[in-house]
């Protein structure tokens, strides 16, 4: 039997999910070389030099395909919402 229910999409919540595993993903990296990933990143977020971001597992790359400020919105988000 095929199911011909629509599902519906939330664009929000994937981007908001896609995010997360982003910075999971970089934050990993940066821990396996041995760096602090919150100075890491927000020095990559404040000055916009991917040099704070390691190579290591396309972590650079993979940062670089989101805008800084997506992802500044994202954590202030995710701050103001758990307080």
């Amino acid at each position: 039997m095929q199911n011909s229910s629509t599902m519906l999409f939330n664009s929000e919540e994937l981007r908001r999910e896609n995010m997360k595993q982003l910075l999971k993903q970089v934050s990993e990296a940066l821990t396996e070389r041995g760096y602090n990933p919150v100075n890491q990143i927000a020095g990559y977020l404040i000055s916009n030099d991917p040099a704070y971001i390691s190579s290591h597992n396309n972590a650079r790359s993979n940062i670089q395909q989101v805008e800084r400020y997506e992802i500044i919105e994202e954590l202030v988000r995710y701050y103001l919402e758990s307080k």
